[in-house]
């Protein structure tokens, strides 16, 4: 016998309905992409307030741009780079109030092996910022100004040649002065090589410090930091990659890695489980192939479910068009993490823009002061930001 539904329940359904529909459309995430600059001026890009007047300005390499006109400033003499036969003299971009006087300055790593510098603010004088170094080298693909205290102060983290160390920095009281090197491991480190890839910071073994991750292992933060030669765990990690992201990808309260190919196809993550005698392995599962060249990659909740996902894309022409994939769509992603029941995991790819492309550092923070995270960035194909709608 076939119930008819009494009118009553036929209104409350489509009211639910209704409310289901509202609430997908409120969870849409939109981002809408501004071109800044077209000339090739940097790899890397650091979002900060510049001069001070409350609005988030965009940094990279030589220049900065003035919001919310996005005016170009230059930091030193822009450089003139060929984006299919050679690179720029920045790589990475961060900021931070190096000499304490209130305004924020400019940390920029070059070729790897190279200084890293910090570029200090004019406090809205004219002409070029006074350059220093801050470490007579900076190796590993991926050199990091990471949040290694977890105290939300990031601190300089990458290899040192000669000698082969990673090492952590601690700004000294005297601003010319060279920055005071930690070391972590070396000497010949893994991970300390002049071209390595892979490096992260992140809480592996749960006792609430970041250690330090390459692909071959991690390091295990002491209690004092400042202690050189941390006690190293070997694991497998994957093949070369570039940020080692670390996070509780399942929910089993085990955090995970994330990592990404920076020259090929690939991106995985690698589920941490222990035995009955509480030793850590990791078992490698790929989240997506579709595209390749992903030298950098961001944890941050886009959606804003309380669950981190993480946004990437293509290095364009990392090597000069010689990568697989290399003329391929110069893409910008976000993966969506989700946990459809108890110990599954979901990783759903949404296209950001598919003309821009990533360097090898990018960053994300809320650009237009709407609460939700923005992303700027900075390679081969010029400057760009989106922000969320």
């Amino acid at each position: 016998m076939i119930r008819a539904i009494p009118p009553q329940k036929t209104r409350i359904a489509a009211v639910l309905l209704a409310l289901i529909a509202l609430n997908a459309a409120k969870a849409e995430v939109i981002f809408e992409k501004h071109v800044l600059d077209t000339t090739f001026r940097s790899e890397g890009v650091a979002i900060a307030d510049v001069n001070r007047d409350g609005l988030p300005d965009i940094l990279a390499g030589d220049v900065w741009y003035e919001a919310p006109t996005w005016k170009m400033h230059e930091m030193q003499a822009p450089g003139a780079y060929n984006p299919n036969t050679g690179y720029s003299n920045t790589f990475s971009n961060y900021t931070a109030d190096i000499n304490n006087d209130g305004w924020i300055d400019s940390i920029t790593t070059t070729m790897m092996g190279q200084p890293c510098h910090w570029f200090e603010n004019p406090k809205n004088a004219t002409g070029h910022w006074k350059k220093h170094i801050g470490a007579p080298s900076a190796c590993n693909e991926t050199p990091l100004f990471a949040d290694l205290f977890g105290n939300g102060k990031p601190v300089p983290l990458f290899g040192v040649q000669p000698g082969g160390y990673i090492a952590w920095f601690s700004v000294t009281d005297k601003p010319e002065s060279l920055w005071t090197m930690h070391t972590i491991a070396g000497p010949k480190a893994p991970g300390s090589e002049q071209f390595s890839h892979g490096l992260g910071v992140g809480d592996i073994d749960g006792d609430g410090r970041n250690d330090v991750l390459v692909t071959t292992g991690w390091w295990q933060a002491p209690e004092d930091r400042t202690q050189e030669n941390w006690k190293f765990h070997p694991a497998n990690l994957g093949p070369g990659c570039a940020d080692m992201l670390v996070y509780d990808c399942d929910g089993d309260g085990y955090n995970d890695v994330i990592t990404s190919s920076a020259h090929d196809y690939g991106i995985w993550w690698f589920r941490q489980s222990r035995d009955a005698d509480g030793k850590i392995t990791f078992t490698q599962h790929l989240i997506d192939k579709s595209f390749s060249q992903v030298h950098a990659l961001k944890l941050v909740d886009i959606n804003g479910d309380g669950i981190l996902d993480f946004v990437c894309g293509k290095r364009y022409f990392a090597h000069n068009g010689n990568d697989p994939g290399a003329r391929e769509p110069a893409v910008v992603h976000w993966f969506e993490l989700r946990r459809p029941e108890k110990g599954k995991v979901e990783f759903v790819r949404h296209l950001i823009d598919n003309d821009s492309g990533l360097g090898t550092q990018f960053d994300v923070g809320d650009i237009t002061g709407n609460g939700k995270p923005d992303i700027a960035s900075a390679n081969k194909k010029g400057v760009f930001i989106f922000t969320q709608k």
